[in-house]
């Protein structure tokens, strides 16, 4: 059975799976729902009624995107954690971490006020700023390697960018080692063939529904 992944176009977690499953090669449906209006079908399947799910077979559905990036790993090839246990549960901890900076930039993209823009702008600065300091060399985060982790941050990046010409973010600009690095992700076929080709349109249509303090300081 050809794995089926469920998803919404905007979702972060869910492009997280579809670049593991594009870099791998791996044969897969992608079926999108309407988060607004989730179908029964998908509620029977989904106990925490999120994306992306991941159908292995009739019987088999997993969810969490790392949970799913995790046992695609396991099972197909080729191996993206690192081999040595520790190096492997840093690369997780970092990943948990994106995770929660995913969190953070959601928040700030539909903010409506500059209190909350504020709050959510200094808490996902805070953890990139960390992330800036625990990288490397490059290109990507275990160096010549792509890892887990860059199909993890992929997403968080490339909405960065596009928040970024939407309102120039200063503290952006300054992170030198992130930006070398998203550059590299976006030119990379499986991060570039996650998304729609009107992505950028698609989010920023998104935000404007959401009345983002981002178009509205335009």
């Amino acid at each position: 059975m050809t794995l089926e992944l469920i998803s919404f176009p905007l979702c972060p977690y869910v492009q997280r799976s579809v670049i593991t499953l594009l870099h791998k090669d791996v044969l897969f449906t992608l079926t999108h729902i309407d988060l607004a209006h989730k179908p029964d079908w998908f509620l029977q399947i989904s106990p925490l009624g999120k994306v992306p799910c991941l159908r292995v077979d009739e019987h088999t559905v997993l969810f969490e995107s790392q949970v799913i990036n995790e046992y695609l790993d396991e099972t197909l090839p080729p191996a993206l954690h690192p081999e040595d246990p520790l190096e492997r549960a840093r690369h997780r901890s970092w990943i948990a971490l994106g995770g929660e900076a995913l969190g953070d930039q959601f928040q700030m993209m539909v903010a409506q006020g500059e209190e909350r823009f504020t709050a959510a702008h200094r808490q996902l600065f805070n953890k990139l700023e960390r992330l800036e300091a625990a990288m490397k060399n490059g290109p990507f985060f275990a160096g010549e390697r792509f890892s887990l982790v860059d199909a993890a941050l992929a997403p968080l990046f490339m909405r960065m960018e596009i928040l970024h010409a939407l309102r120039p973010l200063p503290r952006w600009e300054s992170l030198g080692k992130l930006r070398l690095w998203t550059a590299v992700l976006m030119e990379l076929p499986e991060v570039a063939g996650s998304v729609r080709a009107d992505f950028a349109d698609l989010l920023r249509t998104y935000l404007s529904e959401k009345g983002s303090l981002l178009l509205r300081t335009l």
